[in-house]
């Protein structure tokens, strides 16, 4: 695919305090319109960067919904994240300087490219943008943590319960919602994420309905009952 590329200001990103460091100074920010040169637009179903690939930068998604995911041996697609609006992709590349998965959208997407080159020689000359991209890396890290503790020890419903209030919260930090939200990826996708059959998050949904506790129509979730689900995952805590 050739990409369209389109000068941007990060300066003037409605997002750029959820993916660019805050009080900087206007030089600063001079320099960092420079780092985020272009943008690059993905359509649906395409790969923003495929497994094995060189590894060049990271990309700030500025619009859209992407999954990253990986081949198994048995040939499954499994998918080992979502990432949404103000939030960054490409972190894998950074350890062997090749990707290790695929980043696909989940619906049409733009992303800010930043070449990686760059970001290492921004971050010795403006401090703040070092601190910011060691954070984004932890709290990868943090999250890796917690999807290994959501698949070593919680049930079903525990899972979904997690998985939904997880993205709402994450929806909420971008202004959207805090009881409602469209689902970009389908009920395998899913499944495939929380390790769970399809089956088995089409009941458990319903398991939800029928307590009350969500609306589902089709890929509309509206929830009912935030407490609710804070209790399904905490009796996993507790016990």
């Amino acid at each position: 695919m050739s990409p369209q590329t389109l000068k941007v200001a990060c300066s003037g990103c409605n997002l750029r305090e959820l993916c660019m460091p805050v009080n900087l100074t206007s030089d600063d920010m001079v320099k960092l319109d420079e780092l985020v040169a272009t943008r690059r637009k993905v359509k649906r179903g395409t790969a923003l960067y495929s497994n094995g690939e060189a590894f060049t930068g990271l990309y700030a998604i500025r619009t859209g919904f992407f999954k990253t995911c990986l081949v198994t041996e048995d040939g499954r697609d499994q998918v080992t994240g979502f990432q949404m609006a103000g939030e960054i992709l490409g972190l894998d590349g950074i350890v062997n300087d090749h990707h290790s998965c695929d980043a696909v959208a989940l619906e049409d997407a733009e992303v800010c490219v930043m070449p990686f080159e760059r970001i290492e020689e921004l971050s010795r000359q403006v401090p703040a943008l070092q601190h910011h991209v060691h954070r984004i890396m932890s709290r990868e890290i943090v999250r890796e943590h917690g999807v290994m503790l959501l698949l070593g020890s919680m049930r079903a419903e525990e899972r979904l319960a997690a998985f939904l209030l997880n993205l709402v919260q994450r929806l909420h930090a971008r202004g959207f919602s805090q009881s409602e939200l469209i689902l970009r990826m389908t009920r395998e996708e899913i499944g495939s994420y929380l390790g769970l059959k399809l089956e088995t998050v089409s009941r458990t949904f319903s398991r939800f309905v029928e307590e009350g506790i969500v609306e589902v129509k089709q890929r509309h979730v509206r929830i009912l009952d935030t407490d609710a689900l804070r209790n399904i995952v905490n009796s996993s805590a507790a016990s």
